[in-house]
């Protein structure tokens, strides 16, 4: 059950605004205009109440509603912070809110383990524009969407390899049309019903768990945990680092979200920090697109100042903080405790900065929707499901552990046991009645007489052939040639105990591997890097700069 209530809800010359391509601009409502009546930080002609032409009239304030972002924000700072005084305050375990990982009738099983036993982990990183409780109607606006549901904004999936070596994180756009699975609300047992919607709308059909089921759907990738925050404490995050350096590749002036920086590096922290994680109309084309490469950019600069050796050290400030980012999250059960917030950080510790990779789904517009673009973005969850770093450099140690390996048959076919499952269903397709007695008798037929169906329920977007001990490679090299299967989908996995076939759902029919299927590449150069479109960006770039949209210069 749900621990706690809260619940983490263009103008363009010369090219389609940003309404257009179906963004919605209600981010920038405005307040009620009022005048200013004292000097204050922010009044002067560069800030944020700067004044209009007209003497004495005041610009409407705008709203500060809180960039649809910062769940990877706030993880990092926790996690980077963890060790600095987190486990003094067990009482910020109350703060915590928790809530179910999945909402839906059909999970994905969990990634196997490694060779050496070791698991890799996925967690989804939520940004949610709630606006339950008075801090967050005093930061997001809007009294009147107190009551509404709130919508998942931004979201992050972050990928953690299994040896802990590199870290991916791939965005995706808000507004990409999904399919969102029936989803049961755990708190009034409400059953929301399958439908075909922006993938932010997901969080209302029960909660988290019910976007973590339809990024399950959409790309095949088991989802371990959750991480999500609303508005409130975002302030304070932005702050903990002492400033983010950022850069920009003109001078920009966006109205809109009142950031206003000169071309080149600045330091920014608080409320213009908040500015910048906001800004969309100022970058790119002026779309959540640009806004999430201008994200990507912030963290990491941010987790190279906290690597640097950034640290908190006033005791009442780390408490201010604490308080704050606790009373901000929700997470599911399995992260629920300061404390298994802090093993995680100790975790995320290991991965150098070097081999973290940013990255967008690789998407195209499609009326008022983003969708995802066919073939690279199934390229780029096919790397995430099969362990492989998005920066390229997995490819030289992938090909070094084959070269040790060997490639021929222990034995003949005929004494080479394999088991096969079927794995072919997912959150929307029930799995394929008798498909793994089916490969199975084609296995039998090709002489593999060992071969046996188990009929152990599994759901996996990907076949597999998997092996527990080196010298059996071969014998499932030859079990993969003879149906078909790609050479990357053959795994050494600790939790095998015999040569062992799931059948995924990338194979519901035919006693032959579909050629088309796989998700990327025929074992090339570039089969193990994230593809052009995903517009990847590595963690120790500190030239990245962000593109300004040029009708948002000054």
């Amino acid at each position: 059950m749900r621990q706690n209530n809260t619940r983490g809800r263009r103008a363009r010359r010369g090219a389609p605004s940003a309404s257009d391509r179906g963004w919605d601009d209600s981010m920038y409502e405005d307040r009620p205009t009022r005048q200013l009546r004292q000097a204050r930080p922010g009044a002067g002609p560069d800030g944020p109440y700067a004044r209009d032409a007209v003497e004495g009239q005041v610009r409407p304030r705008r709203k500060r509603r809180v960039l649809r972002w910062f769940a990877i924000s706030l993880a990092v700072l926790i996690l980077g912070t963890a060790g600095a005084g987190y486990l003094y305050y067990q009482h910020l375990n109350g703060n915590l809110n928790k809530d179910a990982l999945n909402l839906g009738d059909n999970k994905l099983d969990k990634s196997d383990p490694n060779a050496k036993g070791q698991t890799p982990m996925n967690i989804l990183l939520l940004g949610s524009d709630s606006r339950a409780g008075k801090e967050n109607v005093r930061l997001g606006g809007s009294k009147g969407d107190a009551t509404r549901k709130p919508l998942a904004d931004v979201q992050m999936l972050l990928h953690v390899s299994a040896d802990r070596s590199n870290m991916s994180v791939i965005s995706v756009p808000r507004d990409t049309r999904a399919t969102i699975p029936k989803c049961t609300d755990p708190d009034d047992q409400k059953v929301y019903a399958k439908t075909s919607d922006k993938i932010n709308t997901s969080l209302q059909h029960g909660g988290p768990g019910c976007t973590v089921a339809t990024w399950e759907e959409m790309t095949g990738v088991p989802i371990d945990h959750f991480m999500m925050i609303d508005f409130s404490g975002v302030v304070s995050m932005a702050d903990a680092v002492g400033g983010v350096p950022v850069c920009v590749n003109q001078n920009v002036s966006d109205p809109k979200s009142h950031l206003k920086l000169k071309k080149g590096e600045s330091t920014i922290k608080g409320e213009m920090a908040l500015s910048w994680l906001r800004t969309r109309h100022g970058f790119g084309d002026g779309t959540d697109i640009g806004r999430a490469k201008a994200q990507h950019m912030y963290m990491n600069s941010m987790v190279r100042q906290l690597k640097a050796g950034t640290k908190l050290t006033d005791p009442g400030k780390m408490k201010n903080l604490a308080e704050a980012a606790t009373k901000a999250l929700t997470v599911d059960d399995g992260l629920g405790s300061v404390k298994k917030l802090y093993d995680l950080g100790n975790d995320l510790k290991r991965v150098p900065t070097k081999r973290i990779t940013m990255a967008t789904m690789p998407w195209r517009y499609s009326g008022d929707y983003v969708v995802p673009q066919k073939d690279d973005a199934d390229k780029i969850f096919s790397l995430v499901r099969n362990d492989v770093a998005l920066d390229g450099k997995d490819r030289k140690k992938a090909e070094a552990s084959k070269k040790a390996q060997p490639t021929e048959p222990s034995q003949p076919k005929g004494k080479i046991a394999v088991r096969v499952m079927n794995g072919t269903g997912t959150a929307l397709q029930p799995p394929v009645s008798g498909r793994a007695s089916v490969i199975a008798n084609a296995l039998a037929q090709k002489g593999y007489e060992q071969a046996t169906a188990d009929q152990t329920p599994k759901s996996q977007a990907d076949t597999t052939i998997s092996y527990p001990r080196e010298d059996q490679r071969g014998d499932a090299l030859a079990v993969a040639k003879a149906l078909g299967v790609p050479e990357r989908l053959v795994k050494h996995s600790s939790a095998a105990q015999e040569v062992t076939l799931v059948v995924g759902a990338d194979w519901r029919e035919n006693e032959s591997y579909p050629k088309s299927a796989g998700g990327h590449g025929k074992g090339g150069k570039d089969d193990n890097k994230a593809p052009d479109s995903a517009d990847a960006l590595r963690g120790d770039d500190k030239k990245a700069c962000m593109k300004v949209n040029p009708n948002y210069t000054w």
